[in-house]
């Protein structure tokens, strides 16, 4: 990204859903996967991790998982 990174992004995101119910579902995904990558990336706040390169049906159940998770409240 050319001013900020992912995380930073999340951050800001985060920072402005203040309410639960607001809580956008924020997936990472990034060409440079690295070992441990995923862990970190979850452990800063994100709530899902996708590595490129990547095929329909890994979408498809990236979408499935997140699509079809209860509303919190």
């Amino acid at each position: 990204m050319p001013v900020i990174d992912g995380i930073e992004a999340m951050r800001q995101i985060r920072a402005g859903q203040t309410n639960r119910e607001q809580r956008s579902v924020i997936v990472a995904v990034t060409a440079n996967a690295m070992e441990g990558d995923r862990e970190q990336l979850l452990a800063e706040g994100m709530d899902d991790y996708q590595s490129k390169p990547y095929g329909l049906e890994q979408l498809r159940e990236l979408l499935r998982r997140w699509l079809e998770k209860p509303a919190v409240g």
